[in-house]
């Protein structure tokens, strides 16, 4: 079950893109944002007839270029101040985050010239993400693999 919104936080949702590298180490792949090129993941607004990990595995595809395994259970919540690019307002939002164990990598995808992808350990994804919150999911996240090198 998702939690409760912050009163006035618009809703996102957001995929953890995950994988095992061939030493068995757990990898997170971050992706920049379009304008600020901060470190975040991949995630959108809602989508009108769709559940939130389906929306997340459009946003993953079309921003990562990813695509596997969603899980329908949520791994954490974190709130990030979103600018919008067209008067510089700032919007508070609120978004959920899904583990997306990745399958597969497109070699093409909607937003590659746009953005940088970067696969990552535990721990370098962590320093590297944007937000706090984020940062903390995937620290949890990490911890949760005792084997890989978070």
């Amino acid at each position: 079950m998702l939690e409760r919104p912050e009163p006035n936080a618009r809703i996102q949702y957001g995929a953890l893109p995950y994988r095992w590298n061939l030493e068995g180490d757990l990898q997170i792949l971050l992706i920049t944002s379009r304008t600020r090129r901060r470190w975040i993941v991949p995630k959108g607004w809602p989508m009108k007839g769709r559940e939130p990990w389906e929306t997340v595995e459009i946003e993953a595809r079309q921003e990562a270029g990813v695509a596997g395994v969603i899980s329908k259970r949520s791994v954490g919540s974190f709130h990030y101040d979103k600018i919008l690019d067209e008067d510089d307002r700032v919007l508070l939002c609120e978004v959920t985050i899904f583990p997306l164990l990745v399958k597969r990598s497109h070699k093409t995808w909607r937003e590659k010239e746009q953005r940088e992808t970067r696969w990552l350990s535990g721990a370098q994804a962590a320093a590297l993400a944007a937000d706090a919150g984020l940062r903390n999911i995937i620290v949890a996240f990490a911890a949760s693999y005792p084997d890989s090198r978070a």
